[in-house]
């Protein structure tokens, strides 16, 4: 397998092609692009800088996991912890399906699909160095770009227990390239409170 293949270049033109339809745009280099598609080439480069010798398995994945995210909003599911795991989870499934279909039709396998997919739907994140590259990457991707626009409309008390859950997903080489970016003044202070908070649950547990 190669990330220089055909096969490659065609799915990551296809996904790249399905989320170019994100109504959704934002600013990048003074024009308008559609927002899903610019997170997907974030996505992208970070592994690129993280892991530059990554699988195509994984390349794929990174490239394709948060595919047409925009046609399942959060506001179509109940409020609260439980709608929104539901989200979630049928997210993860939407997304591996699609990304699916999209390496059938350039040629993949299903061995090749199920691993993608495995990876897009967050399986064995602990156990599986890969999996758990791709949540390193997808932490670094909102840390480094997303942050800021969050710490402007996200209560202190939220922000700090996201920063704090987002910390615990990524692994000791995750830190310390998140510990290299030029994170927004004040979010070092909120990641310490979040922490601080999930450590005294722990202690305070029976």
């Amino acid at each position: 397998m190669s990330r220089t293949s055909a096969r490659f270049a065609g799915a990551v033109a296809a996904i790249d092609a399905a989320n170019g339809r994100d109504p959704t745009t934002i600013e990048v280099d003074g024009r308008r692009e559609a927002s899903e598609l610019v997170y997907g080439r974030r996505m992208s480069e970070t592994l690129d800088e993280l892991a530059p010798a990554a699988s195509e398995h994984l390349a794929l994945a990174v490239r394709g996991q948060h595919i047409e995210r925009w046609t399942s909003p959060r506001q179509n599911y109940p409020e609260g912890r439980a709608g929104y795991l539901r989200w979630r989870n049928e997210l993860k499934e939407f997304h591996a399906r699609r990304v699916g279909e999209i390496m059938a039709a350039a040629g993949y396998g299903s061995e090749d699909i199920a691993r993608v997919g495995a990876f897009v739907r967050k399986e064995r994140l602990k156990s599986d160095p890969e999996a758990q590259r791709l949540e390193d990457v997808a932490c670094l991707v909102f840390l480094k770009h997303y942050l800021a626009g969050f710490m402007g409309k996200t209560d202190p008390d939220k922000l700090a227990g996201i920063l704090a859950k987002t910390w615990t997903k990524m692994s000791a080489e995750g830190h310390e390239q998140a510990l290299g970016l030029d994170l927004p003044a004040g979010a070092a202070a909120l990641l310490e409170r979040g922490l601080a908070h999930l450590r005294s649950k722990v202690e305070g547990s029976p």
